[in-house]
């Protein structure tokens, strides 16, 4: 049985893995089946400090990009990600928490999927003294 927390889930993706940006080409390409956009609901996208974050909240979304990894692929880009994301389970020092939250396709449908969130304290600083980028698309930050 699969633990919960590396079940196949494809990866929705908002800052510096979306394409065109720095870690598309690093950590995405050729390992992936499909890529297509995709929104988060209820949530806030922040400006760094070094990297964008999603902060749960309602009213919020998020644009970005849904990626299926191939199947052979999955294991390792998980692990990847995670270490990009420098997030490990239970680690109090994370940046990131990595949770499955639906995302919303562009027909309209919702796909499970692994979002990497602020960590909690993380998102608690950003709520109170964070740049919010407005639309919530870093591609459109600039």
């Amino acid at each position: 049985m699969i633990a919960e927390d590396s079940r196949p889930l494809p990866f929705f993706v908002y800052g510096t893995l979306r394409p065109g940006e720095g870690n598309h080409d690093l950590f995405l390409r050729g390992r992936t089946a499909a890529e297509e956009p995709g929104r988060l609901e209820d949530a806030v996208l922040y400006d760094g400090p070094g990297y964008p974050y999603v902060v749960e909240g309602p009213g919020g979304e998020v644009r970005g990009e849904l990626v299926t990894a191939r199947p052979e692929a999955y294991e390792n880009l998980l692990a990847d990600l995670d270490r990009l994301e420098e997030y490990a389970p239970g680690d109090p020092r994370n940046l990131y928490v990595r949770v499955a939250r639906d995302v919303v396709r562009a027909d309209g449908t919702a796909v499970a999927a692994w979002v990497y969130l602020a960590a909690p304290r993380v998102a608690a600083r950003l709520r109170s003294a964070g740049t919010r980028i407005e639309g919530g698309d870093w591609l459109t930050r600039r």
